[in-house]
């Protein structure tokens, strides 16, 4: 990226984090005091204990910048970064406008390394299996277009995948002349992980080269069994590739633990990172067989930074994610999944009693977490959103799928009992209302 980053530096080191310093301390904000405060308020106690402490997570809650006019439950989009991420944003980009080679290139650039190691360590894998990239769509194409496929080799996904990766294969499909297997499954899966495994094996064929699956769905929140259909498709001599989105700081895992070979993810959702920001995990035996998705020097065929490769890019982005690993491992990752879990239980407490109301999200928690989908009978999922917006200023998202359609509801550890309830009083207004409604 920045391949002369080391020569000819016009200031040093410590000149550069003198300036970074001082803008922190002008800005009033400490990327100290708001992790220790955090991790203070929740020390000798449980993640169960924490999940419903309002004192707790009112302390986190005014840690973000937010427009209250509005509740917002579309996190699954995208999150709002907590002030002290968002400062760090800052900082480097006043630093980096200053002198963008000098700031920019040699002295803010290197700071990807630390990234990388604290991704690893967050993620339990090897920092030479990371490739810091924009977003999880950018990860999952490196792997979906680096691989090497024949005409008549064989992919396996699942219709409920994310609508760019699907596009993705199905461009390879026109290109190479490779052969797509989508499977379906229920929502929720009755079977739960034994029948997610079971459908993606029985798809398998002397062909199949690669299974591409999410650890969880951006659709409904369906946690899947990654480990097991890694071993499965490893003892078959396949290829895995796995979406992981929506999963990483949202619950807790392993990467070394799943056993795939390939792993994206988009930090700007559920670690508060600033938008624009992901990460490539590559088992390390597959990196060189791997192309980038822009050329790298042959020096690099080994290293997992040739999948970095993508020009001149500003670094503030990605070197604000240290601040949002901190800012995270401060909540830990055990307690905010409980936190999610405790959210959800409670519009989905109050939703599941209209008789009208489906809920289309497992509440196994090994089977979901803090994303989950309802549908009403009767009424469509665009005309609900749209009245949730319209009258009561909450944002939950419509997805209309082939096989069913609903609401998803994404809050996150910044929203508030209140703005759940809400929510959930909003619904129950709307599918009353409708219901009276002779049209």
């Amino acid at each position: 990226m920045y391949p002369n980053y080391k020569e000819g530096a016009m200031v040093s080191r410590r000149e550069l984090l003198h300036k970074v310093g001082t803008i922190g301390l002008a800005s009033g904000i400490s990327s100290v005091a708001i992790p220790a405060m955090i991790a203070g308020g929740a020390a000798g106690r449980t993640s169960a204990e924490t999940a419903s402490d309002e004192v707790y997570w009112r302390e986190i809650q005014q840690a973000f910048t937010l427009d209250r006019t509005f509740i917002n439950l579309n996190n699954g989009f995208a999150s709002p970064s907590p002030r002290v991420v968002h400062e760090a944003l800052k900082r480097y980009l006043d630093l980096s406008n200053e002198a963008p080679y000098t700031y920019m290139a040699q002295m803010l650039e290197p700071g990807i390394e630390s990234v990388r190691r604290g991704i690893a360590a967050e993620a339990d894998c090897d920092a030479e299996e990371i490739a810091i990239t924009r977003n999880s769509s950018e990860a999952l194409q490196i792997a979906q277009l680096g691989i090497d496929l024949k005409p008549g080799d064989e992919v396996i996904i699942t219709n409920q995948d994310y609508g760019r990766m699907i596009t993705t294969w199905e461009q390879r499909v026109r290109r190479d002349g490779i052969k797509l297997t989508k499977i379906s499954f229920p929502v929720p899966v009755p079977g739960g992980h034994a029948e997610l495994a079971a459908r993606i094996e029985a798809a398998i064929t002397p062909r199949t080269r690669v299974i591409h699956f999410c650890h969880i769905t951006n659709l409904t929140g369906q946690i899947f069994p990654v480990q097991r259909i890694a071993r499965m498709a490893r003892a078959r001599g396949i290829k895995t590739i796995v979406d992981g989105a929506h999963a990483f700081a949202h619950f807790p895992y392993s990467l070394r633990e799943l056993e795939c070979d390939y792993y994206g993810v988009s930090l700007h959702k559920w670690l508060l990172a600033p938008i624009g920001n992901g990460f490539l995990y590559v088992r390390r035996e597959n990196i060189r067989s791997t192309w980038s998705l822009q050329p790298a020097l042959p020096a690099l065929d080994d290293n997992i930074r040739k999948f970095e490769e993508i020009g001149t890019h500003p670094a503030a982005n990605h070197n604000a994610v240290a601040e949002a690993l901190k800012f995270h491992q401060a909540i830990g990752c055990e307690r905010r999944a409980a936190r999610m879990r405790y959210l959800r239980a409670r519009w989905q407490d109050r939703l599941e009693k209209l008789p009208t109301v489906k809920i289309l999200t497992s509440r196994d928690p090994a089977q979901s977490c803090g994303l989950a989908m309802f549908t009403v009978a009767g009424i469509p999922a665009e005309k609900i959103s749209r009245q949730l917006w319209d009258k009561h200023r909450i944002v939950a998202i419509s997805i209309v799928h082939p096989e069913f359609e609903g609401i998803r509801v994404t809050p996150n550890i910044y929203t508030t009992l209140d703005e759940i309830d809400t929510f959930a009083e909003a619904v129950e207004r709307i599918v009353r209302a409708e219901s009276r409604d002779p049209a």
